[in-house]
């Protein structure tokens, strides 16, 4: 049996690792399932604000126009209490976030303290259930995974919110939540990979000293928060892939094929959860990466193929097109579909009643309107790729 100190040691692999693992569904698998609420149609984020675009009302609306999601396969959660929230929470945030969401206001004092009434994470009506509502998605999927499902849960990925702070959007860190649920249910070796643009710190600073659990992010280099850095691997239980600008699909894949899943191998995972923001798409405003939905696609499918208790989460995405088209395919992919090639006109209709402030109506691609799949962005490996690859695999820390 290994040691604290060895668990989260990644031994020697070969570069690319021949792929032995199972497909993401079997005809003995339990069905994937599907978590969400109808609290995440409500507005949010009030205005001016990049989450303020539709997003999951227009995944789960569009999996059903599809045929995708039958009423058996679709799970309700419910909102946390502040006494599960202070689990990881501090108490004295969690009711500075509820008097303030009951009152509209915040005390300066709050505010800066907790982060809270700002531009970036503002007051807005019904915030507070919103927030303890992802946080229970994200543990009532890690339940029903360590039952043999696979599931998803798009309105989770909150991965930057802090113990005592609001950060990044972020109020609560419901990922944090559902690796703590597969602690807690008796798996061992829980492996997070982020594949938000952003750094997941949120989870990686509240693992940090957790040998059980390894978390794994590939993000934008010098993008908010500006964490991540590859040679950070926090007491070995962290690997840090900071993508340069303009990542595409090809170096995606070579990062997959020879840093990703060498190092799940390693590590032996008997629990996953993968976040999986969009912001990483090409299109979003809020990200310089330039990724197909395909080819994050066939990254989740990848890893599902480990064949352990899996989370699949939502995160970030400013696009609601692009979120909504990869969010709903990751679904279509979850459950086997035929992806359509072109979708329907009720389908069409809805998407062309979107809109974002952050990107110009000239610039709304017409494949955004009216299919799923994305064209394939291919392009050369560049060198920071391959040594960056090289970097997270090494034995020894930097």
């Amino acid at each position: 049996m290994q040691s604290p100190q060895q668990e989260n040691t990644v031994t020697s692999t070969p570069a690319v690792i021949s792929d032995h693992r199972q497909p993401a569904t079997s005809p003995a698998a339990p069905r994937p399932l599907y978590v969400g609420s109808d609290v995440f149609r409500r507005a949010a984020f009030g205005k001016n604000h990049p989450l303020k675009i539709v997003r999951h009302s227009t995944v789960l609306d569009l999996v059903r126009i599809l045929g995708w999601l039958p009423d058996d396969d679709f799970r309700t959660s419910s909102p946390v209490t502040v006494s599960q929230l202070t689990e990881f929470h501090d108490l004295a945030y969690v009711e500075a976030l509820q008097y303030a969401d009951s009152t509209g206001q915040v005390d300066p004092e709050i505010r800066s303290r907790h982060h809270i009434g700002t531009f970036e994470n503002p007051l807005f009506p019904g915030l507070f259930e919103r927030a303890a509502m992802t946080v229970g998605g994200s543990i009532m999927a890690a339940e029903l995974a360590s039952e043999g499902h696979v599931v998803f849960h798009p309105s989770g990925g909150t991965h930057h919110g802090r113990p005592d702070r609001a950060s990044g959007f972020c109020y609560f860190n419901d990922p944090v939540f559902a690796i703590r649920t597969f602690l807690k249910l008796g798996r061992e070796r829980v492996l997070y990979v982020d594949l938000d643009a952003h750094h997941g710190d949120g989870v990686e600073n509240a693992f940090v000293d957790e040998p059980r659990v390894m978390t794994l992010s590939i993000h934008e280099q010098d993008r908010w928060p500006y964490s991540g850095a590859a040679e950070d691997r926090r007491n070995g239980g962290a690997r840090n892939l900071p993508v340069p600008r303009g990542c595409n699909d090809s170096e995606l894949d070579y990062l997959v094929q020879h840093a990703i899943l060498p190092l799940a191998d390693s590590f032996s995972p008997d629990a996953m959860l993968i976040c999986c923001g969009a912001d990483c798409l090409a299109g979003d405003p809020l990200s310089g990466m330039m990724l197909s939905n395909v080819a994050l696609w066939d990254t989740v499918e990848k890893l599902t193929a480990f064949k352990v208790a899996t989370v699949v989460l939502g995160g970030g995405g400013y696009n609601p097109w692009t979120v909504a088209r990869y969010w709903t395919g990751m679904w279509g992919r979850l459950t086997g579909q035929a992806m359509p090639q072109q979708l329907p006109e009720e389908a069409q209709i809805m998407l062309r009643k979107m809109s974002c402030d952050l990107i110009d109506e000239e610039d709304v691609e017409p494949a955004w309107l009216t299919s799923l799949v994305d064209s394939p962005y291919n392009g050369p490996v560049r060198e920071a790729i391959k040594s960056l690859a090289a970097k997270v695999v090494a034995d020894r820390q930097p």
